[in-house]
């Protein structure tokens, strides 16, 4: 039974892809490299996140035991972005603040690019799908208006509501290649100013430990 409901599923699904026309192609090349795009940036992104509170509480526990050596070896056990850029930091915790600062800062600015890299993709492929989709449905509408003037004048109202039913295949699957898109590229977005967050304030915070414990010693 469930494999006839897949079948018929299946069979209709590609009808409807044949009967939208070409633009439904290129729809679903564009979904399709969305949806790649997305599920790299989600498992690059997923690896270099780490808890932030948790890593600079086990950080601070390090520094305050004047085992900076020991910080530094926390850092280097983890592929996170803020654990690299604070590694930066903590290699000159013996130098002057303004020298920790520019090593964060360097740290910092290489890193996010990282972060952000290949999500504009996702905007862009998210807007070409529904372009797409309209381009396909104005050419549907032109090929059915193009039908009508050939067929029986007591056929003509038939062909014109199956030509712009067809017509509507691309907007529908080009809106919903756009809103599947979309969301992965907020969710992303959303992780990566995580992230970039999280570096801005703990890169702060260290500077501001280093510091204290500089004075107490």
């Amino acid at each position: 039974m469930e494999g006839d409901l897949y079948m018929s599923f299946l069979q209709s699904a590609i009808q409807f892809i044949i009967d939208g026309g070409f633009f439904m192609y290129v729809i679903l090349a564009c979904f399709g490299v969305g949806l790649a795009v997305a599920l790299e940036r989600m498992k690059k992104l997923s690896s270099m996140d780490v808890d932030g509170p948790s890593f600079m509480n086990e950080l601070q526990r390090y520094v305050l035991s004047n085992d900076v050596q020991g910080a530094i070896r926390v850092c280097s056990g983890s592929n996170g972005a803020l654990p690299k850029v604070l590694k930066s930091g903590l290699k000159r915790s013996n130098q002057s603040p303004e020298q920790i600062q520019n090593a964060l800062d360097a740290s910092a600015l290489e890193m996010i690019p990282k972060l952000e890299q290949r999500l504009p993709y996702l905007a862009l492929v998210a807007n070409l799908s529904t372009l797409f989709g309209l381009l396909g449905t104005i050419q549907g509408l032109i090929q059915s208006f193009a039908a009508i003037s050939a067929a029986d004048p007591s056929q003509k109202a038939q062909v014109l509501s199956s030509g712009i039913a067809v017509a509507m295949y691309t907007t529908a699957l080009g809106l919903g290649s756009a809103i599947v898109i979309m969301i992965f590229h907020a969710i992303l977005s959303a992780k990566a100013e995580k992230i970039v967050g999280e570096i801005d304030e703990y890169a702060v915070k260290l500077l501001d430990l280093i510091g204290t414990k500089k004075v107490e010693d």
